[in-house]
């Protein structure tokens, strides 16, 4: 076998006539077919109900917010989620998972600072046993001492093998230098306070916070949108409260500032991660905002890829994104990265953020990008599982099922100049702040040279890649 040379993504875009040609734009449909019901439920909950009949399945998703101030909080919160399925006053563990699997179901919960996530689904004509054993859940889990327990135990194991990547390291280093002590910074909890929680504890935060005012219920599948809502009537009639779910505070806008070096003795990767205030779903500019993020770092034929992955070979992973929380949004941009080339990899993405706000898209990265936005949002919505994540991220924003079939209209209708704009505006490297994971002694000379980067204290964790 002839070994391949290698090509660069803009050699792979040529023929020997020239530049390969983009197809034109066509007409913009939109993103499904979003037959719909959004309302709000007697108990306050909010219902999305969608019908997509491409399989006859159905897919659920409950977001709850989940915020707490107390010291124990996280610990509690994450020992609910891996107990809340493990039995009710009607049903034990195994009756719970027998059931879900007769109707060809599953039921799942997960936990952050912001909020309490429950997903599911079933077969259509399982419906009404999904939404029942949901409901009584919600009403009922008994987190039974031994359950807790056990659960408990196992969460503290995954800690503590978690504590030691460096994936978490780097984020939960990220969070506290962008956020300090907000109620946000703590994703992880310490195993001790794990270990302190017992169950009396589960069961008053369950009271206290799985709540149905001001969470939202979305349901994507083959249904009758208008019919299931009497379903949901009769399946959560018990859970009522006066009280709202807790969000979470409002996150202090991010501001530019020096990246933090975090000195990992020993380590043999770096984790780059840099982030700054974006716009959110909501603002008119986002459409034109996301362009220039994908002709940035948001694809594989982006700017940074093609310089620190294909052209230099710096990092096998380049990557920027949004990360919406609540009603803000903010742009990170993560890289890993061998330790002998860290301070040339932050060097060229920082000439890239520059670059794309003085250089900006040339037409056809323009077109490329936005007919890739397009395209992606098709695709990602095509599934059940896919429309009813995208649904339940604008939900939870207050936003619903018109703005996502608009919003390749939006994408549609950004000018070059637009994109531009935001380059300019929004992707200024003074506007980044964020943090560099790994071996300082090695690091530290070259990343100080380079200017706005300073050493922070070292952080506790294994160092093995």
């Amino acid at each position: 076998m002839s070994s391949a040379t290698h090509r660069t993504a803009e050699e792979i875009g040529r023929t020997a006539l020239g530049p390969r040609p983009l197809p034109a734009l066509g007409a913009q449909r939109a993103a499904a077919d979003l037959s719909h019901v959004d309302t709000t439920l007697g108990n306050g909950l909010r219902v999305l109900a969608v019908r997509k009949a491409t399989v006859p399945l159905v897919e659920v998703r409950l977001w709850i917010p989940f915020a707490g101030e107390d010291r124990l909080h996280p610990a509690t919160a994450e020992v609910l989620a891996e107990t809340l399925l493990t039995g009710t006053e009607r049903r034990d563990r195994i009756e719970i998972d027998a059931e879900l699997a007769l109707i060809g179901g599953d039921l799942s919960a997960g936990v952050d600072p912001e909020r309490l996530v429950m997903s599911g689904s079933a077969l259509s004509s399982g419906l009404p046993t999904l939404l029942d054993v949901l409901g009584d859940v919600l009403t009922g889990a008994s987190y039974q001492d031994n359950q807790v327990a056990r659960e408990r135990e196992r969460l503290i194991e995954r800690i503590a093998v978690s504590r030691t990547q460096p994936r978490t390291i780097a984020r939960e280093a990220l969070q506290k230098h962008r956020y300090g002590d907000h109620p946000a910074t703590r994703e992880v909890p310490q195993a001790e306070d794990v270990a302190e929680v017992v169950p009396e504890q589960v069961r008053a935060l369950h009271a206290a916070s799985v709540l149905p005012r001001g969470s939202v219920l979305v349901l994507v599948g083959d249904i009758d949108p208008d019919g299931v809502i009497g379903e949901l009537e009769r399946a959560f009639g018990g859970w009522s409260s006066d009280r709202s779910a807790v969000r979470l505070p409002a996150l202090p806008e991010l501001t530019g500032g020096d990246l933090l070096l975090v000195p990992r003795p020993g380590a043999v990767q770096s984790q780059l991660r840099l982030s700054a205030q974006a716009l959110p779903r909501t603002d008119e500019r986002y459409a034109a905002l996301q362009l220039a993020n994908l002709a940035f770092g948001g694809y594989f034929s982006s700017r940074l890829v093609e310089n620190i992955r294909e052209d230099k070979g710096y990092t096998y992973s380049a990557h920027s994104g949004f990360e919406f929380t609540g009603g803000t949004a903010v742009l990170n941009v993560d890289a890993d990265t061998a330790s002998d080339v860290t301070a040339a990899a932050l060097l060229e993405t920082r000439y890239e953020l520059g670059r794309l706000g003085l250089v900006p898209p040339t037409a056809e990265e323009f077109e490329s990008v936005r007919q890739y936005a397009i395209g992606s949002l098709l695709t990602s919505t095509s599934s059940q599982t896919g429309l009813a994540g995208q649904l339940l991220a604008l939900a939870t924003t207050g936003l619903g099922a018109e703005w996502l079939a608009e919003h390749p209209a939006r994408v549609a209708a950004v000018t070059a100049e637009d994109v531009a704009a935001a380059a300019l505006e929004f992707f200024a490297p003074k506007r980044f702040t964020g943090v560099i994971v790994g071996d300082a002694d090695l690091l530290a000379p070259k990343l100080t040279a380079l200017g706005d980067v300073r050493v922070g204290e070292t952080v506790v964790g294994e160092t093995a890649e």
